[in-house]
């Protein structure tokens, strides 16, 4: 039964407040590109802003009318205390400014993927009001309002005067973290949720079953968690706990245990449920793995409907994560019992198998009240259109799960344990999108036509062709096609010369750069996939092919797609490094799923993300800068960490599946494998080559901007200062031995760079020397070493190119 409405207040006195984010001042504007706003993310939907701001008091009252929101707000008033470096106070005051808060209908406290989000705020000179049609909104309103609060010139707390209309773009907007591969603690997974709801995140999804652990404390099978988990597993009451924890804030939890594959634990627990003879052992390596359950086997479904059963009286959701992924068939076709029960059901091939015991699975879900939600494999018509699909193929996949009618969210793109950076998260539109590449020659158009090969370090090469097409003005357009996915336009397509070509496009493995060299028939040279470079090679093909059109959907057919997931799988994180490795990121992430579609300046997602990163350090307690200086502080064996600080400036932890294959080769893609590395204290992203490239992109349009030249020299000059502790510390320490080659390549680029910019302030033309030593010191210098690169040599590279072109 609902609470009764109830009429709370609390005290704030804001003191002095600590937030360091710059005065931003309000003016009339529609969108965040326009409005020179605080750092909103996600940005909402519509916001009306008037000149001026109001002064927050020495006391602050907050009244809630038509809900019982008691421990929300003793939240709201400890992080009002912890912005304004002030104190809890213990009684109530008069006070000159009230937030009122007006909810509607207090309604369901556990949220559902029905929930009302949506939200009013006004701020004006009489004080603050926020208005909501359920208790979620008025959560979600009032992350807006804590991070609208700003310092004033004399640091006294102000907001600015404004109306907000709010409302998410999709019901489903999810966090998955992975708890099998390492273990997270409940203190580590509770901060996330706390991370979640400042980004109006409201699907927690939790991974709690893999090859490599069980983590689900079963008690009607616990075999599971005493002989498959290490000891390490949440207890029923844990999992509760952590259920209810989300729920406060407005945060779904939907639970993942994967059938019928990835079964490795559940095979050392019940051997006689999985489709071959053991024995089995626990799996200590990354991958996918053979043991599957035997779906002809009675004893399988009686297992699963106890195990659901329990399920349910835990998680209160509607939908429950089956998995359903990456199933091996190896198992299944070489029984002679399970073929003979595919021929008995007429079940032709391991896909129908596996659809055939999804609709047994589905049925004994639908049996205690729940929905199912598995990976791109699960979809089958066979299966009835309340089932939700997690796309982690991609748009195309996707496109045809909406096409058939059925729901759906992507997961592609937004992989997080990938270190890329927060504008391709940002770029990736989860609605599948048609080709907007004119791809027919036009009268007096020419094209051309590449074929190439790019190995990787594990798995099979990534290949395809793209075409080039000029039109008559001599402007190029293009497109790509790799094999067996639907063709992409090509963004940026630059000549240099007549033979160097490159572009860019998002792929599912990151952003794709290519810088190619081409002859009459052949073509050499290099993919970025993010900041790693893969040899490619290639030939020209004659004509150009027909290549597999972009799935498109219709406007009732999008109506399917509910929304997507971040996801972290943690074979690459631990504990120690959670924070570091989702946020602030995962910011750019929710404002793709909460906020407009047309939002799409990166410039000012960077701008914000960077004051909401301070901010959320502050208010909400996340711990990506902590981690990152201890995790330097081991490494130093000092707290003495500025010479590790700056000379992260100018490196990033490899990209796409770099580390983890990089760690497949030596032998090392396993549990016990190290995670204290240089690498693993990195952020995803460098702000400061970033700044670089900005800055080399003004001077190559204007040679005589001297701000870009002297944001260039700060940081060269910066990272030259650096250089002699850095060595020493380098010498010290074993652990940071692998990147002497890397600090000695840096230096050599910080010599060429602080000379070039003397050259292009002097007009000097670049020597026969340099045109031969500084693209041999790029090639070097860009190398994947103790799994880092050297991001910083991409500007100064594109300057040094600038230069001779000029010449």
């Amino acid at each position: 039964m609902p609470q009764r409405p109830s009429r709370l207040s609390l005290i704030a006195r804001p003191a002095k407040l600590l937030l360091l984010m710059p005065l931003l001042a309000f003016t009339s504007a529609a969108g965040a590109a326009e409005l020179a706003a605080p750092g909103l993310m996600p940005w909402p939907q519509q916001v009306s802003a008037q000149h001026g701001r109001l002064s927050v008091p020495a006391s602050l009252r907050i009244e809630v009318e038509g809900a019982d929101l008691s421990a929300a707000m003793k939240g709201w008033h400890r992080r009002l205390a912890l912005q304004t470096g002030g104190t809890a106070p213990a009684g109530m005051v008069p006070s000159a400014l009230v937030i009122r808060i007006q909810v509607a209908q207090d309604g369901p406290h556990i949220p559902t993927v029905a929930m009302d989000e949506s939200y009013q705020l006004s701020v004006n000179a009489d004080g603050v009001a926020l208005r909501a049609n359920s208790r979620f909104g008025a959560m979600r309103g009032m992350e807006t309002l804590l991070q609208l609060l700003q310092p004033d010139a004399a640091g006294h707390g102000t907001l600015p005067l404004l109306q907000i209309q709010d409302a998410p773009r999709f019901r489903w907007r999810g966090l998955l973290l992975d708890s099998v591969r390492h273990f997270l603690p409940l203190e580590d997974i509770k901060r996330q949720l706390d991370g979640m709801a400042a980004a109006k995140l409201n699907v927690f999804h939790w991974h709690l079953s893999d090859d490599q652990g069980w983590r689900y404390g079963s008690l009607v099978w616990p075999r599971l968690q005493e002989l498959a988990s290490d000891g390490l597993f949440y207890s029923p009451a844990q999992m509760r706990d952590v259920v209810a924890y989300a729920a406060q804030r407005g945060i779904r939890v939907l639970p993942e245990l994967g059938f019928p594959g990835h079964a490795s634990a559940l095979a050392v627990a019940y051997p006689d449920l999985i489709s071959a003879a053991g024995p089995f052992r626990m799996q200590r390596q990354w991958g996918v793995h053979l043991p599957t359950l035997d779906p002809s086997k009675p004893a399988v479904y009686e297992f699963l409907d106890r195990l659901i059963g329990e399920l349910v009286e835990i998680f209160p959701d509607q939908y429950l994560h089956i998995g359903g992924d990456e199933v091996d068939p190896t198992q299944w076709l070489a029984s002679p019992d399970i073929r003979a029960y595919m021929a008995t059901h007429a079940l032709p091939d391991a896909k129908a198998l596996q659809a055939h015991f999804n609709q047994k699975l589905e049925k004994i879900l639908a049996r205690h009240g729940r929905r199912m939600v598995g990976w791109d494999e699960i979809f089958h018509p066979a299966l009835p259109r309340s089932i939700m699909v997690q796309s982690w193929r991609g748009q195309d996949s996707l496109a045809i799960t909406l096409q058939q009618g059925y729901p759906g969210i992507l997961s592609t793109g937004l992989y997080l344990d990938q270190p890329h950076s927060s504008a391709f998260h940002y770029r990736n539109e989860p609605l599948p999108i048609a080709l907007d590449a004119h791809e027919q020659l036009a009268d007096g158009e020419r094209a051309q036509t590449w074929a190439f090969r790019m190995p990787r370090l594990k798995g099979p090469a990534v290949s395809g062709s793209f075409s080039l097409i000029q039109d008559r003005s001599g402007s190029w357009r293009g497109f790509i096609d790799f094999n067996g996915r639907a063709r992409r336009p090509l963004r940026a397509i630059e000549w240099r010369g007549s033979d160097r070509l490159s572009f860019t496009l998002d792929t599912w493995m990151g952003e794709f750069t290519p810088s190619f060299k081409l002859t009459d028939t052949e073509l050499t040279g290099y993919v970025l996939i993010g900041n790693v470079r893969y040899l490619t090679n290639g030939e020209r093909m004659d004509g150009m092919p027909e290549g597999l059109a972009a799935m498109q959907v219709d406007a009732l057919q999008a109506q399917n797609l509910w929304g997507g997931e971040a996801a972290l799988w943690t074979e690459n994180v631990n504990a120690q490094i959670l924070d570091l490795k989702l946020w602030p990121r995962t910011f750019a992430v929710a404002e793709r799923l909460w906020s407009p579609q047309k939002l799409r300046d990166e410039a000012d997602m960077y701008r914000r993300l960077a004051a909401v990163d301070a901010w959320s350090s502050v208010s909400v307690g996340l711990q990506q800068h902590q981690q990152a200086a201890r995790l330097m502080a081991q490494l130093a064996g000092s707290t003495q960490i500025s010479p590790l600080q700056i000379f992260a400036e100018a490196v990033e932890a490899g990209q796409y599946y770099a580390r983890q294959h990089t760690k497949f080769l030596k032998g090392n893609y396993d549990q016990f494998e190290r995670l204290d590395r240089f690498a693993d204290a990195l952020p995803p992203e460098s702000a400061v080559v970033r700044a670089m490239d900005a800055a080399v992109s003004r001077l190559l349009a204007d040679s005589g901007d001297t701000a870009a030249t002297a944001c260039l020299a700060d940081i060269l000059s910066r990272w030259q200062g650096n250089a002699a502790a850095l060595n020493a510390l380098i010498a010290a320490r074993p652990d940071l031995a692998n990147l002497a080659p890397v600090a000695a390549d840096l230096a050599e680029l910080v010599d060429l760079g602080l000379g070039l910019l003397q050259q292009l302030t002097r007009q000097r033309p670049l020597s026969a020397s340099q045109t031969v030593a500084a693209p041999a010191l790029f090639e070097r210098a860009a190398q994947l070493r103790d799994e880092v690169v050297i991001r910083a040599v991409y500007p100064l590279e594109r300057l040094f190119n600038g230069l001779a072109a000029s010449d």
